[in-house]
């Protein structure tokens, strides 16, 4: 019998292949209505009604933007491929100042009771606010779209591993502790070779947590602050009335997203161990 994986790979296909037949039949081609007087003809006539795309249509738009991702014809015309990048650049940017003050912070919290009973209240009132809510200060203070929109990225993404590395630091065993003491270890080579590797798989998750928060966010922000990236193109191509853009700009942002767990899910496997 195949292996489970296999089962569940050829399922999905069958899903697959069920929800896009489905979607084909129920979307067929607007037929033309003889009565359209001549404006309406010329104008393209059935063409020009509204409805959802076709698989067949976004595959055929698929084709076109991926077979050439990064030419450059101009401010507004730029490939997929670039707008992508630079949302990728974007989140990075946020991702990795997020994580340097972060990692450390949640660590020192978590090793101090006293911290993190102190800060918690904090972090607690400004965690649920919705990123977006900060961009119009950041734009007021940094005076800058594409830098709010990194600071916005940068907020969001902190208080997960934040909180994340400060409880999984806290709820090291003790014992684990004790027996480092016992073996005259200083601090900081108990904190590097005890405490780390006991938190290191709630750290990654609290990571895994902010890159899916971070890729979300940089699309909404996209649309407010424009210029650039993949949530410019998803709005730029709705002003556009491209449906058939707009849908396959989702379903990119989806596998773009999903590429970014899977990174942090195989770090997560890597850092896991047997308790």
């Amino acid at each position: 019998m195949p292996s489970l994986r296999i089962r569940a790979g050829l399922l999905s296909l069958a899903v697959l292949a069920l929800i896009l037949g489905v979607w084909e039949l129920s979307n067929p081609a607007p037929v033309a209505d003889a009565a359209q007087d001549e404006y309406a003809r010329l104008m393209g006539g059935a063409d020009t009604q509204a409805r959802l795309p076709a698989p067949s249509d976004i595959l055929g738009r698929a084709w076109e933007e991926l077979s050439d991702p990064f030419y450059d014809a101009g401010p507004n015309d730029k490939g997929i491929g670039i707008q992508i990048g630079y949302s990728l650049y974007r989140v990075g940017l946020g991702y990795i100042a997020a994580a340097a003050i972060a990692l450390p912070l949640g660590f020192l919290i978590g090793m101090s009771p006293l911290a993190y009973k102190a800060l918690d209240p904090f972090i607690q009132v400004l965690r649920p606010i919705s990123p977006l809510a900060w961009m119009p200060l950041a734009l007021f203070v940094i005076k800058d779209s594409q830098a709010s929109a990194i600071f916005v990225i940068f907020i969001c993404s902190i208080w997960p591993m934040l909180l994340n590395t400060a409880f999984g630091v806290a709820n090291v065993r003790k014992d684990w502790v004790n027996v480092a003491r016992t073996h005259e270890l200083g601090a900081l080579a108990t904190a590097f070779r005890v405490i780390l590797p006991a938190a290191a798989p709630t750290i990654v998750t609290g990571m895994r947590i902010s890159i899916g928060i971070a890729w979300l966010v940089i699309v909404a922000a996209e649309m407010l602050v424009g210029g650039t990236g993949i949530g410019y193109y998803v709005w730029n191509e709705w002003n556009n009335l491209d449906l058939t853009s707009v849908v396959f700009s989702i379903l990119i942002i989806g596998m773009v997203g999903m590429a970014l767990d899977m990174i942090l899910g195989a770090l997560a496997r890597a850092v896991a161990y047997a308790d």
